[in-house]
């Protein structure tokens, strides 16, 4: 599997800066945010499913904008696959006829544009040899993360969560994990900020890794812009670690 990072920040603000969106080998999206917009419009048309973590605006912005620019090129409709709760978000708060058009009833070259799979915590979607399972995260709303596995290494996107109990065990079971995508999305200065938005802050993240017990490259996303280099630079304070990589946009990760 190839992970192309089409963006990764908290947050907008200048050209590097460009919300939540994996693009997984051509076909596959995690999360529809503003690196979305960077893609090609033959690259948009490639895209047969798209994962959505949860329903915040960063993840799905770029979404109703790159169903509308495909629908008239795609045989096939693009699968949305995300729980029920989100999905029964977007249908009532995006695609509602209002804010824009409920493109999972409109048919053009006689197949509809978008349909929706709902998946829970656990549940395994098998695309060829590739498998992505949901794994648990806790947000402001629902959420999930996702579980990529080639068959030969692995890959884990927490999505936005605060302190995760229910992860661990998960994480600590997959023996070919080579990364862990995870956020921080506050300085330790905004703890009290982070944990009621429940997201991480450096202080946390750490207690959160001292719950791991299998080894992988690990990678910190959705820095909110602003505090991108105090946040960098707490995540190298503790001596007694490895600071962990900063995801940056047009990364890729093969495995």
């Amino acid at each position: 599997m190839k992970v192309r990072v089409l963006g990764c920040s908290g947050g907008i603000g200048g050209q590097d800066l460009r919300t939540t969106s994996f693009l997984v080998d051509d076909d596959i999206l995690i999360d529809a945010g503003t690196g979305l917009t960077d893609l090609s419009l033959d690259e948009l048309a490639a895209i047969n499913h798209v994962f959505i973590t949860h329903s915040h605006l960063d993840h799905i912005v770029a979404l109703p904008l790159m169903i509308d620019s495909v629908a008239r090129l795609r045989d096939t409709p693009v699968t949305v696959h995300a729980s029920a709760s989100t999905i029964d978000m977007i249908r009532a708060y995006i695609f509602n006829g209002v804010i824009w058009p409920d493109f999972s009833e409109i048919a053009i070259r006689r197949c509809k544009i978008l349909t929706y799979e709902a998946i829970h915590v656990g549940q395994q979607v098998r695309l060829g040899r590739r498998n992505i399972v949901a794994v648990p995260a806790v947000h402001t709303v629902p959420a999930v993360g996702y579980h990529l596995d080639s068959g030969d290494a692995s890959l884990v996107f927490t999505g936005d969560t605060t302190v995760n109990d229910l992860l661990w065990p998960i994480i600590n079971q997959i023996a070919n994990l080579r990364y862990l995508i995870i956020e921080s999305s506050f300085s330790n200065r905004d703890e009290a900020l982070a944990r009621r938005s429940r997201h991480l802050c450096p202080r946390l993240l750490f207690a959160e890794l001292d719950k791991m017990t299998v080894t992988a490259e690990i990678f910190v996303t959705h820095l909110k812009p602003g505090q991108i280099d105090i946040i960098t630079a707490e995540l190298s304070e503790p001596e007694e670690r490895l600071p962990p990589g900063i995801l940056r946009k047009d990364q890729v990760f093969e495995f």
